[in-house]
């Protein structure tokens, strides 16, 4: 497809409304120094609109003057970053693009900060007046009216209060079904011009973002409602969620991977519990592939942006999951998408609008996406704080989960310690030392905080397996992490006496921070502490039930090994799956076999030992069993 009008007859339009007509020095001609002109939005932007005002003001610089133009994101055409247009036009901008990054920050164009959903009201209660809009919209229809198309967001506000109405009217402009519709008689001018719209192709999917929407791939639950935010690498996650089923969709941004995920009929938006039945959405930025899609399709509605960011109407989507990106968290969960010390990048966006509503939202799950370093690897994206003058966008309680290239932490709920030590465990392993030690010095984590650099303490996530019991229990078997010691802190005090000293051959019950750190700090390449956990899927917390360690003796050849499991967990096959895995590990690893002290009176135990067919050899004394188990072969 290209024009999607293709026999529109503009003349036929001048005889019908001969007043919307005239050239355009006498429509630009109605512009008063100082006016206020609103641009029409992202790939919306009516280009050939602007070309021809740049044009005017050039043929004659004295007709405007001190004009400020005001958007939300220009991906077009710039006239406010040409010197000698500086006296014309100024730039007022609600989001900080790449092109204008530059004159915002030498002072030569102005960035207002403000959620996206409260953009409207600032048009509405004139706080923000618009004397112009410029926009851009398909040709009319019988009735007269015309689509806004792939930028309703803030433009719809705008036209509403705008004193002088400019609309390029152009075929390429598909119409989208929704709130994006405007009657020629609203419009005070128009200006036919057909050209391909503005096209946004992200860049190329990296391995580090595979990596990452792999991660958060594991999150999204089916029949969930997604929110895909601009940044790092929204088209890669998209296309790891290809295998979810009955997903919904309530974003600000429209982009090709989510269209590619209705067009597979991953998206049905069926279980949506408002607007079910349509993906909901406020502008689309893709290929022209995805403006074909758009057109007249029923299952797609364009809203105003007050409606789909307001965090009301999004806390109203049961299961809703907002993914964004930043560019760097502190250890306490706060980030920034917008700036960097004094420098501005970005702006709040929608980001905030998003991530907030899906906190209040039945089920709601925020996630936050950026990859571990920045500046090819010379600079971590998780920083012990925020430079001093950066702009936090989001709070350390808008953000349920940090998922970077190196996993997953989750932070809801949480407190600062665990927050920090979970961070530090995703961090690039290159800067894990630094944040370990800057974390020390500002009271963060435990000041005897043991941390083991280097590829001994690069956590194997490859060794994570999904097993199901003889009796039918599902669990998660999982090398330990640095940032389980609170969970096993709740493990090992939820053991009876009995399983106590079972495990420990001694009547202690205090499991200190100090005897602790022997667990969850450790060195992959030697010694393996294998978890087996079952998550709540309703509260997102992880249980442990059972704990199965091995380390080899001096000689390497064997090394010791020890289970316990949670006595309410005890008899449905945990110990059995732990060991199991275990004993594989070991193998893989090189190792003969395993040694082990076990209570005389621990039948359970040496039935299971005895199960496993090893080579055993035993010796008794005090009460306690020696046992020296060899591995069978083959």
């Amino acid at each position: 497809m290209g024009l999607y009008v293709c026999d529109v007859d503009y003349d036929d339009m001048k005889k019908v409304w001969p007043g919307k007509f005239s050239s355009e020095s006498r429509i630009f001609g109605n512009i008063h120094p100082g006016a206020r002109i609103f641009v029409g939005s992202a790939c919306g932007e009516p280009q050939y609109l602007l070309r021809s005002l740049v044009d005017y003001v050039r043929k004659d610089p004295k007709a405007i003057f001190e004009t400020e133009l005001i958007h939300i994101w220009t991906l077009g055409i710039a006239p406010y970053a040409d010197e000698t247009l500086q006296q014309i036009f100024r730039l007022d901008s609600f989001f900080v693009g790449d092109s204008i990054r530059n004159a915002v920050n030498r002072g030569a164009a102005d960035y207002t900060p403000i959620f996206f959903s409260e953009i409207p009201d600032l048009f509405y209660r004139e706080i923000t007046p618009i004397d112009v809009a410029l926009i851009q919209t398909s040709p009319p229809d019988v009735h007269g009216y015309m689509s806004l198309g792939i930028s309703v967001d803030i433009v719809k506000a705008a036209i509403e209060k705008a004193s002088l109405i400019i609309a390029q009217v152009n075929s390429f402009m598909p119409r989208i079904h929704g709130d994006g519709f405007i009657n020629v008689e609203e419009v005070d001018f128009l200006v036919p011009h057909d050209e391909p719209l503005i096209e946004y192709n992200p860049e190329p999917i990296s391995d580090t973002a595979q990596k990452i929407a792999g991660y958060v791939a594991r999150i999204v639950e089916d029949g969930s409602t997604i929110q895909v935010g601009h940044g790092y690498a929204p088209n890669a996650l998209l296309t790891h969620l290809h295998n979810k089923k009955h997903l919904g969709v309530h974003t600000e941004l429209l982009t090709d991977g989510v269209v590619e995920l209705m067009k597979s009929g991953v998206v049905d938006n069926s279980r949506k519990t408002i607007d079910r039945g349509k993906t909901v959405a406020s502008f689309c930025m893709g290929r022209k592939e995805t403006y074909d899609y758009l057109h007249d399709n029923p299952s797609v509605e364009f809203k105003t942006i007050d409606y789909t960011n307001n965090p009301l109407t999004i806390s109203k989507l049961k299961g809703m999951t907002a993914i964004n990106s930043a560019m760097e968290v502190d250890l306490t969960g706060q980030a920034t998408a917008e700036s960097l010390g004094e420098t501005f990048y970005s702006g709040i966006g929608g980001e905030a609008d998003f991530m907030r509503g899906s906190v209040l939202a039945p089920g709601g799950k925020s996630i936050l996406v950026l990859p571990s370093t920045a500046l090819g690897g010379k600079v971590s994206r998780i920083v012990p704080t925020l430079l001093p003058g950066t702009g936090v966008t989001l709070t350390r309680g808008d953000v349920h989960y940090v998922v970077t290239e190196y996993g997953i932490a989750y932070l809801h709920g949480k407190n600062i310690r665990e927050r920090a030590m979970d961070l530090i465990f995703i961090a690039h392993p290159d800067f894990r030392p630094w944040l370990v030690s800057e974390a020390k010095r500002l009271g963060l984590i435990y000041k005897d905080q043991a941390f083991i650099p280097g590829k001994g303490g690069k956590y194997p996530d490859s060794l994570e397996t999904h097993r199901t019991t003889y009796l039918g229990l599902q669990i998660f078997l999982r090398p330990v992490k640095i940032s389980d010691e609170p969970l096993l802190k709740d493990f090992f005090y939820s053991l009876s006496d009995e399983s106590m000293y079972s495990r420990f051959i001694s009547t202690r019950r205090n499991v200190p921070h100090e005897l602790r750190q022997e667990f969850v700090v450790i060195d992959y390449t030697r010694d393996m502490v294998i978890l087996a956990v079952i998550e709540d899927r309703e509260t997102e917390i992880e249980e442990i039930v059972g704990v199965g360690q091995y380390s080899p003796n001096r000689d390497m050849h064997m090394a010791e090994v020890a289970l316990v499991t949670r006595d309410d967990y005890q008899g449905k096959g945990i110990g059995r799956e732990l060991l199991s895995y275990l004993t594989y590990l070991a193998k893989r690893q090189g190792l003969l076999g395993f040694t082990a002290e076990v209570l005389a009176d621990n039948r359970s135990m040496l039935r299971l030992f005895n199960k496993m067919g090893f080579d055993t050899e035993k010796r008794r004394e005090d009460g306690i069993y020696e046992l020296r188990m060899g591995f069978a072969e083959g």
